[in-house]
This record gives structure tokens, sequence and C-alpha cells, in this order.
């Protein structure tokens, strides 16, 4: 999840500089491996840009200082296109003299056609980025039509994906020109000044009157105001608001906490993870799985090795995968794995599944399954980390950088990740079930917009745990995809409450832990939608009625329209309705809400609770 930083004045003291690295540093919170700066000066666009940290950045700008500015961009990346070196971090060139910068967030997932287009008519890359095809285009516009808003929207109408692109010219200064599609841009407006940031913290500093772009908007700044079109040219507006908060919180953009914010970072998370795996036709295409399609033909079992959350996507996955190819799948917890004689050989997949990409646990399994001679997937949040290095092939999840230890949009994003692998195995073994793969795919975009809309229907779960905060025990209940997620309801009480919970499998209840319901207890039950094959809607609803006339306090997770629950509910949380295999990526946000609200209504520190860090780097 990139940080993007635009300036222009004419009265303010200091430099464009000082602006952009003040934004970038607001902005460091969201993680990147590398950063960049843009300057308009008499001399031309200058600029400088570093992997790793600001402080390289800063430390080639002392040893190499630039002229001053009083326009410029800067940039902190988070790598999806080509490593996270120099020549990769933003800005791009672009134009006849390499007079354009510009900088950009997201993914443009038609790179390949315009990239093998602009090669063909002799234009050279110095990147393997999806970035520098923009660069390119923007550039070659300006020339031909000398106006840089204009230049702009004459390359967005061919742009596919998510992006946000900002650009400056040498021979516009004063000008910062910006758009977005799926993607955050806001305008900051001063005076005699005036801003564009991906998130407010970029210019909180400075003002707090903000302006909120639509989607397929392009917006210009220059030192007296602001001018927004439409990708058709058309006039439009933004959304004009106050920023109601200090620049001490402005890192997590207006939140309370940075778990609240990845909560609702969510429908991103899926929907990037989702951005560029079809082509044209919308059959599922892997560039980063480097395996050959023959030798995943070949795959007889699948191994998922993970811990903690990642493991109950893995379990989430198993069910998913087994369904749509018929291969065995076998969910180890990393940290027994090697010490289980596993089964494995040339024609097992071992897939591993890890936020971070540095968790020793994992790491250590990925290398005992490549010492056996089993192929090695890796799904992973974090570009560059060790496990993706260590696998012979990586699928990124697009989810930005989770701050806060407990995960909650990253379990999402590989939950999506593992249905992307599944459906493309499938697709690659033609069998049975391959056909639908195209159908659950254009299922899957749907789902972030469903995501938004169930967040937006939080408040009652917000007040249950608050006047729950006293709870000594909390029970979660599921079948199917619904036990790994009553599993990770539980888990997040856990951590964040330091609570007592468990999560069962519905099936299991009356086996022994129907012993543990009393008058009063709470128990969360997952509720399979009412089309889920073998009756296990009706089953679940009968392990409802079970613990209900046990005195049980049922809350209850349903989708929209099942009103078979009702009689037998305390509380009916509901969920927009999906397919029965989706259902994960729904159900299990009321239960991160209702973690994160308990926790806090007992004074707890939600983003890091005590004992836990956010990479385990340690067997």
């Amino acid at each position: 999840m990139c940080g993007i930083v635009g300036y222009v004045g004419r009265t303010m003291d200091g430099t464009a500089l000082d602006v952009v690295l003040e934004g970038l540093t607001r902005l460091e919170y969201r993680g990147y491996d590398s950063a960049g700066v843009a300057l308009v000066t008499d001399d031309g666009v200058s600029t400088e840009k570093r992997a790793g940290k600001l402080e390289n950045l800063r430390s080639a700008l002392e040893a190499h200082p630039l002229s001053d500015a009083r326009t410029g961009i800067g940039h902190t990346r988070w790598a999806t296109h080509g490593g996270p070196t120099d020549g990769n971090a933003h800005p791009h060139r672009g134009g006849e003299g390499d007079r354009l910068a510009l900088i950009h967030n997201g993914i443009i997932e038609n790179f390949h056609a315009l990239k093998k287009e602009l090669l063909a008519q002799g234009v050279e890359f110095r990147s393997e980025t999806d970035t520098e095809v923009a660069a390119k285009l923007v550039g070659r516009e300006y020339d031909r039509l000398g106006d840089l808003t204009e230049a702009m929207r004459a390359v967005v109408g061919r742009l596919e994906g998510a992006f946000t692109l900002l650009a400056v010219h040498a021979d516009s200064p004063g000008v910062v020109v910006g758009a977005r599609r799926n993607s955050p841009l806001v305008v900051g407006l001063g005076d005699g000044e005036n801003f564009l940031g991906s998130d407010v913290a970029a210019f909180i500093g400075y003002t707090r009157h903000a302006v909120e772009l639509g989607q397929d908007q392009i917006v210009t700044i220059t030192p007296d105001g602001h001018s927004v079109i439409g990708f058709d040219g058309s006039p439009a507006e933004g959304k004009a608001y106050e920023v109601t908060w200090d620049a001490a919180a402005a890192e997590k953009g207006g939140y309370e906490t940075f778990m609240e914010k990845e909560i609702h970072e969510q429908p991103h998370a899926v929907g990037d993870t989702l951005l560029g795996r079809t082509d044209e036709s919308g059959a599922l295409v892997l560039d980063e799985v480097r395996i050959p399609e023959e030798r995943l033909r070949a795959v007889e079992r699948i191994t998922i090795v993970a811990c903690g959350t990642a493991s109950y996507a893995g379990m989430v996955a198993k069910y998913a995968i087994e369904h749509w190819t018929r291969i065995p799948v076998e969910v180890a917890l990393a940290h027994e794995f090697r010490y289980c004689d596993p089964i494995v050989d040339e024609n097992t997949l071992v897939v591993s599944i890890s936020q971070s990409g540095e968790t020793m646990d994992t790491l250590m399994a990925v290398k005992h399954a490549t010492e056996l001679g089993a192929m090695t997937l890796s799904i992973c949040n974090t570009h560059g980390s060790t496990i993706p290095r260590e696998s012979d092939a990586v699928l990124y999840t697009h989810a930005g950088p989770e701050i806060a230890v407990a995960s909650t949009k990253a379990f999402l994003a590989q939950i999506t990740a593992c249905y992307v692998l599944g459906l493309y195995l499938a697709q690659l073994r033609g069998e049975t079930y391959a056909d639908d793969a195209k159908a659950v795919m254009a299922e899957l975009h749907e789902i972030p917009a469903k995501i938004e809309d169930l967040l937006g229907r939080m408040g009652r779960v917000e007040e249950m745990a608050e006047f729950m905060a006293d709870t000594r025990t909390v029970l979660f209940l599921g079948r199917n995809v619904g036990f790994p997620v009553a599993m990770e309801g539980a888990l997040k009480l856990k951590e964040l409450a330091y609570i007592h919970a468990e999560g069962f499998a519905a099936g299991e209840l009356k086996h022994g832990p129907i012993a543990l319901i009393e008058p009063g207890q709470p128990v969360f039950v997952v509720v399979p939608g009412p089309d889920t094959p073998h009756e296990l809607h009706k089953k679940v609803v009968s392990n409802i009625q079970e613990i209900r006339a046990r005195g049980a306090r049922t809350l209850v997770i349903a989708h929209d329209g099942d009103e078979d629950v009702v009689p037998f509910a305390s509380e009916v949380i509901r969920i927009p309705r999906c397919s029965p295999m989706l259902a994960p990526l729904l159900a299990v946000v009321p239960l991160q809400v209702f973690a994160l609200h308990l926790a806090s209504a007992k004074g707890l520190d939600v983003d890091q609770p005590r004992n836990l860090a956010k990479s385990v780097t340690v067997e």
C-alpha cells in the first residue's frame, strides 16, 4: 500500500522537498520498501530515489542536494511489479528529455500489453514496474498535447486495474495532476498552497481542509486552487470535509487504532488480491507462480503449512481446493510439520501461508519440504521476504502492510489467495469444476462491496461487545468452512481481550463440549447459507436449539433472509448472501469487530496485545 504526496505552493516558508518528506514520514505506517521524490526546479525536473527506508533517501539528498522548488511529488513504494531496488523505486520518467515524472499506487493490470506496444515503437524502459508504462504514456501525450491534465486524461482511459497517479512536468511548474481509480487520493486545501495524498496524514500538519475525490476522477492542483474532471472530461467535484482529528492520530487515518483501520481496509485487501489474476477472457493467469503447468497438473497431494490465523486460512483452503480439484489437502501446523515424519514427494505441493514471510516455524517447514523433494509455493503479504525466496513459487496477497499484531485484513487476503490458487489448479486440470472457475472468480469480485456493506451494519455488534466487557468465556461454533471461522473468532478474543474462548466444530458439541453450556453462556454460531449442500444449514439450526435449550445466549451469524434461525437466536447478526464456499470472507468480519470493541471496552491495547509479536522469528 504505497504512500503518495503531492505539493504546490508560492508563499510558504521552506521548500517543496520539506513538505514532501514530512508527508512521506507521516505515511511510513503504511509500510514500504523504497522511497523517492521529484521536484520541479528552474533546471527542470530533478529526482532522487532509493531502496530501503526513508533514511536512505534522506542521506542521498544530503549527499546530492536538489535545487529549491515549490512543486514536488513523493512516494513510498511497497513492491508489486519488480523487486525493491533503486531502479524500480518511484518516480519514473517519461516524455521527450525525461521532463515528466510520475508516481503510482496500485496495479495496472494491462501493463504487459501496453509495454509491448511501447517497446514496438522503440521506447526504452529502465525498470520492471507497471508504473513506468504509465510514465511513458503520459509523457508521450504531454509532448503531443502540451497540457498535463489532458495528457493524463488521454492515458487513464487505457489503463485497467486499480491506480492512483500523480505527475509533474518541467514545462508546467506550479502544477501537479492526479488521477484515481479504485485507489485513494485526497486533496488538501491550504492558503497559497495545495496538497495531494493517498491519506490525509500526508498533509495534516498543514491543513485540515480536505476534498475526497470520487471514482474515475482527475484533479489538478496549483498554488491558488484545484479543479476536478471525470475521466471523460466532464466537470466534476470532490466531496469537501474537515478533518476532525490532529496530526498525532494521522498515521491511523482517523481511526482510533490500526486494527480498526485494517478491518475497514478489508474490501481493498480482497479486491487488490484479485487484481491482475485473470486475462481478457476471464481465465486465471498467475504470472508469479513459476512452477511449470505440467508439474502442477501432476500434483497428487497438497499440504498447507501455517501457524495461528494463517492456519485457519489454510483450513478454509482445504475445503475449497478439495471441492474444486478433488486433490486431497492436508493442513499442518508449521511447527509440527518437521517432526511428524511428513509424507511428501515430488508430486506433493506444499503451500506455506505467512503474512510477514519471516515466520520461522513456517520457514523451517518450507525448507524441510524442499529437502524432501516437494514443490513449494508461498502465499505471502511481504515482498522480498525470506519464505517466498525459499519457495519455488509465490502468490502475493496485496493487502498492504498490516500494523496491528492481531491479523484481520491479511487473513481475508490469504483466504482470497487460496481460493485463487484452488481455482487455478482446477483450471489446469480441466476436470469437473474447471468450468466453474470463471463463475466463482466473478462472484469473488463482488465480495469487496459486500464486505463494505457489512461493515456499515456493525453498530449492534459494537454495542454487544461493550455490554459484554465483563464476560469471562465465549464459545464459537461452525461447520464446514464455518469451523475455521469459529476458531479464528475465538483466537481474536484470546489475543485482544485475554479471556477464555474456544472454537468448535458444531457437530462435536454433543461429544463433550456441550458440558460447558450453562445459563447465560454466550455462544457465537456461524450458520451456513440455506443452500449449503448436505443439509448443513438444518443441522446447525439444530445445534442452536440444543444449546439454547440449555440456557446459552445464542449469537447467530446468518445470511440475509435466513428466517429459520430467528426463533432460537438471542441475537441475529446478518451478513450478505453469497455462495457457501465464499462465506468465510464475510462471516469472520463481525467476529473481528466484536473482539476489537470488547477489548477496547476493557481498556486494552488492541494493536499491541501483551506477549505477542507481529512476526514470529524464532521456532
